[in-house]
């Protein structure tokens, strides 16, 4: 189990074993885009060089030299942020210096525009909040750039006009596909993070109540008239955890507790909560069905055949205290922080004692859920029990569905007890 909750090793430029998913990408995203941009860098200088313009092809050398430091630097410290900052003043600053040299946006044919990827940039490796400010530094530079031109340069660069079409072409065209991958990019790390995050909404409560929460911001409860309640809690878990040790422990109830959920799937039933080795989960809620107590029984026996194949390290054998009762409940989200979709009422209260009054490896349910199954499932009378605040309740054990072989431990119990099923 310890080989399943390793990190991910460390792959790729400047990542950490300890980075999540979102930080990974980001991460990558940042390289990528820097190695995209540094053959563009080369490429422009070189051609700015051989037209004559030394001092403009000296720029984006210089650009491409401090990126590749930073991406070098960033692979042995591991600092996003600062490698992130370095590299947007970088894209902000040399196309605006270029086109000061060049004596002007119409000279330079727009090289101006490379400087609007600091704020695209800023959106996918920063947060959108962070690219307004890179924005307004653009406009900034925008303008300090076509001020400054006149100045520096008061003659522009005389470059043949097809050299300076092709320029602008490539320009515009080589800005509209970096700047597309970086939204097309910072599209699908929201749409991974949203999906992500509705799965783990999903697993917090079920699918209705968390389209309910999305969709609106205000309290969620509902009374539910017919509903039949589950517990079932591990028998002598107590003093068996603490002969265990923790990893033990937790492996021990990921095993049992992964099991029920994927009975709960199986028999449509939505799953409440877990309260240490104790077990919730609740049939027509939130979504009504009539056949609620039968749904609940069947995964009460599953639940029982599942754990008899469970063994303990020592070889023993698991066993199970499961209680039911059925009636009407109120169902509701609470908290602000880590809330939790619950169900209260008398039903559930009564539903948990039946489990906690129960016997070890058995079922054990009241007369409203016995009323509802009698029909289709085996049981045997225990008789009245005393519950707290209650007082006398009449209970029944449930053994299986009529027809099918009830499990060996219900028959030794009935045998022992000389008991007869009844309906």
């Amino acid at each position: 189990m310890a080989d399943e909750h390793r990190s991910p090793p460390r792959t790729g430029i400047g990542v950490d074993e300890t980075d999540g998913t979102e930080s990974r990408h980001r991460k990558g995203l940042l390289v990528s885009f820097t190695l995209l941009t540094l053959p563009a860098a080369v490429l422009w200088g070189a051609i700015y060089w051989f037209v004559g313009e030394r001092g403009a092809a000296l720029v984006p050398w210089a650009y491409a030299l401090v990126a590749s430091i930073g991406l070098g630097a960033f692979h042995l410290r591991h600092d996003f942020a600062l490698f992130r900052n370095v590299l947007l003043v970088s894209i902000l600053a040399a196309p605006a210096v270029m086109t000061v040299l060049l004596g002007g946006f119409a000279a330079s044919s727009g090289l101006i525009l490379w400087s609007l990827l600091a704020p695209f940039a800023a959106i996918a490796f920063s947060s959108p909040r962070q690219a307004r400010a890179w924005f307004a530094a653009y406009l900034g530079v925008l303008v300090a750039a076509t001020a400054l031109a006149g100045v520096v340069r008061p003659t522009p660069a005389d470059l043949p006009e097809g050299l300076q079409l092709a320029f602008l072409g490539m320009n515009i065209g080589a800005v509209s596909l970096l700047g597309f991958l970086l939204m097309a990019s910072f599209a699908h790390q929201r749409e991974d993070a949203q999906r992500r995050a509705d799965a783990l909404l999903l697993n917090i409560l079920p699918h209705r109540v968390a389209d309910l929460l999305k969709a609106r911001h205000q309290r969620i409860a509902e009374q539910i008239e017919a509903t039949t309640i589950l517990f079932a809690d591990v028998v002598d878990f107590t003093p068996m955890s603490a002969r265990l040790q923790p990893a033990q422990v937790v492996d021990l109830l990921d095993e049992v507790f992964s099991g029920f959920d994927d009975l709960a799937d199986r028999f449509g039933l939505e799953k409440i909560k877990t309260i240490g080795d104790c077990y919730m989960v609740a049939a027509g809620v939130p979504v009504p069905r009539d056949d609620h107590a039968q749904a609940a029984a069947d995964m009460a026996l599953a639940m029982c055949e599942m754990v008899d194949r469970l063994e303990r390290d020592d070889g023993t054998a698991l066993q199970l205290r499961i209680g039911l009762n059925s009636g009407p409940v109120v169902a509701g989200v609470i908290g602000r922080k880590r809330f939790i979709y619950d169900l209260w009422g008398d039903v559930v209260n009564t539903a948990s004692r039946m489990e906690s009054h129960g016997a070890p490896g058995r079922i054990q349910i009241t007369a409203s859920t016995h009323e509802l199954i009698r029909d289709a499932f085996e049981c045997v009378p225990r008789g009245p029990v005393v519950v707290k605040g209650k007082g006398a309740v009449d209970a029944w054990f449930l053994l299986g569905r009529r027809g099918r072989a009830a499990p060996p431990t219900s028959r030794v119990e009935v045998a022992r007890t000389g008991i007869g099923a009844t309906r």
